[in-house]
């Protein structure tokens, strides 16, 4: 009933804080308009109604927590529970080993449940396999009705596009991809990795196949010595694991808990829309992997916007051993110890990323606000139409772009498209602090069209939270990161304010 409620609530309340009576709805990008609706018109019409029911999220969760066994025992309860799981899905199969295969991912509902639908591969896609028996359920009928009413949207690969990936079932590669692989799998079986030359041929994008250990490598976590590797990465493993059997009960702990609490209500919040994101044992891996590195960074502990900056290398390391579609893959397949192995590199490898940004996510955020006002200084300069725009709709730098410093615009792009721009940043000596900036700038100027054309405050800042990106893939990417390139070595000083 209360659900049902609020449900009426928005769709039939005219007074709701942000929206606006339909007999006055204001009429945006009309040149005839008496004023364009400026900032300080905009924020005395509009109340902030995002945040309703925010704290009635998982309220008993620290609860649940406490009587939660320890990870090295759920980890032993998950891997007998995975190997009976096998065990009859195979006697299962028997009859039908000829049929397609067929996947179970579980997907999200609204009330915080579950549910188990199956894929089937055909023609190396990952289709919904829906029999006699799931349509004689009035329930499932009733679902499919209710999506069937939705527009469309379509089904755009996670990591990359077919087009640009060389997995198995994409086209055959170039005879320049194929020398691009050769050279970086020369250059990484030499004994010791020259990391300039891997930096080198990284820039432009790294293939697949290779790119696992090329960030290990180009992050800082690898050495370059190859009889080395095998070690350290164990060593590094066993270390992490060990952090979790000695700090992670703490998470209930009167100090910790309000850290956790954050952790715990963010996580589902993380791709929402990918399923291999709302997995429990995938919300389980990055909750670890936060509160940890959050008790080991007291001086900025966890921000709001770190959850997104692991997805990126839990991704480029769980495709290490997939090869299907990565976003419908079910985790938990994996055997124990490769979960454990993957669970550990991401923080890791999360951990050497934040070491360069850290001033980003200390008190009041002073690396954040030097790079906004730093990318207000270099657009005036790279473009003074769109500044001056800016200026006149009394739209601050700040409104948008905190985003794009915080998330580094892992919001604003596919994830696909934020692992190659990541192959970049890794390839760069300060990619993601200093390049980031004419990343950021670029992509300003790339819809310089479309902010001219919006002559108000509220559309001018729709659109620059909304830009349409989905279809973007490495080609986009590429062109973005050139113009970057651009812009680094004629503007080199705008920013020197902030470069330190």
């Amino acid at each position: 009933m209360a659900t049902d409620n609020r449900i009426n609530f928005w769709r039939r309340n005219a007074k709701v804080p942000g929206r606006y009576h339909k007999d006055t709805k204001p009429k945006f990008n009309n040149p005839k308009s008496k004023k364009a609706c400026s900032f300080h018109e905009f924020a005395r019409s509009t109340n902030d109604a995002w945040d309703i029911d925010d704290d009635e999220e998982d309220e008993d969760f620290l609860r649940t927590q406490m009587s939660t066994p320890s990870i090295s025992s759920r980890l032993h309860s998950t891997s007998t529970q995975q190997q009976q799981n096998e065990a009859d899905e195979t006697k299962s199969q028997m009859p039908d080993r000829l049929a397609p295969p067929k996947t179970e991912v579980q997907t999200l509902h609204g009330d915080g449940g579950f549910e188990e639908t199956n894929y089937e591969h055909v023609n190396g896609r990952v289709v919904k396999s829906h029999s006699e028996a799931h349509l004689n359920s009035s329930s499932v009928r009733a679902t499919l009705q209710k999506q069937q009413s939705l527009p469309v949207r379509p089904i755009i690969p996670l990591v990359a596009r077919i087009s640009d990936q060389n997995a198995s079932g994409a086209p055959p590669m170039t005879v320049r991809e194929k020398s691009r692989l050769d050279k970086f799998k020369q250059l990484l079986a030499s004994p010791n990795t020259d990391l300039e030359e891997l930096r080198k041929h990284s820039w432009s994008g790294i293939p697949r196949e290779v790119r696992p250990i090329t960030w290990r490598l180009l992050s800082g976590y690898l050495p370059a010595n190859k009889e080395r590797r095998e070690q350290v990465l164990k060593r590094k493993r066993d270390e992490y694991f060990a952090f979790i059997e000695q700090y992670y009960h703490s998470r209930t702990d009167e100090h910790y808990k309000d850290t956790y609490r954050q952790i715990h209500i963010d996580i589902p919040r993380t791709n929402p829309l990918i399923p291999l994101f709302q997995q429990p044992v995938v919300q389980e891996v990055f909750e670890r992997i936060l509160f940890i590195w959050a008790i080991r960074h007291p001086a900025s502990g966890y921000v709001q916007g770190i959850n997104d900056l692991v997805t990126p290398f839990f991704v480029v390391f769980l495709s290490e051993f997939v090869t299907e579609d990565v976003e419908n893959f079910r985790f938990a397949a994996l055997p124990l110890d490769t979960q454990r192995n993957i669970e550990a590199d991401s923080f890791w490898c999360m951990s050497k990323l934040l070491d360069g940004i850290q001033d980003n996510y200390t008190f009041a955020q002073p690396g954040i606000q030097n790079k906004v006002k730093a990318l207000e200084e270099l657009v005036s300069r790279i473009d003074e139409d769109i500044h001056n725009h800016f200026k006149k709709y009394e739209v601050e730098y700040l409104q948008f772009a905190f985003r794009w410093m915080n998330n580094l615009l892992m919001r604003e792009l596919p994830l696909r498209c934020t692992i190659r721009l990541w192959d970049t940043y890794q390839a760069e000596s300060e990619g993601f602090s200093h390049f980031h900036l004419y990343v950021c700038a670029a992509f300003l100027i790339e819809w310089r069209k479309e902010i001219l054309s919006m002559i108000d405050f509220q559309g001018l800042l729709m659109l620059l939270q909304n830009l349409p990106t989905i279809h973007w893939g490495n080609e986009e990417v590429g062109l973005l990161l050139a113009e970057a390139y651009r812009l680094k070595y004629m503007f080199a000083d705008a920013p020197s304010h902030y470069k330190r």
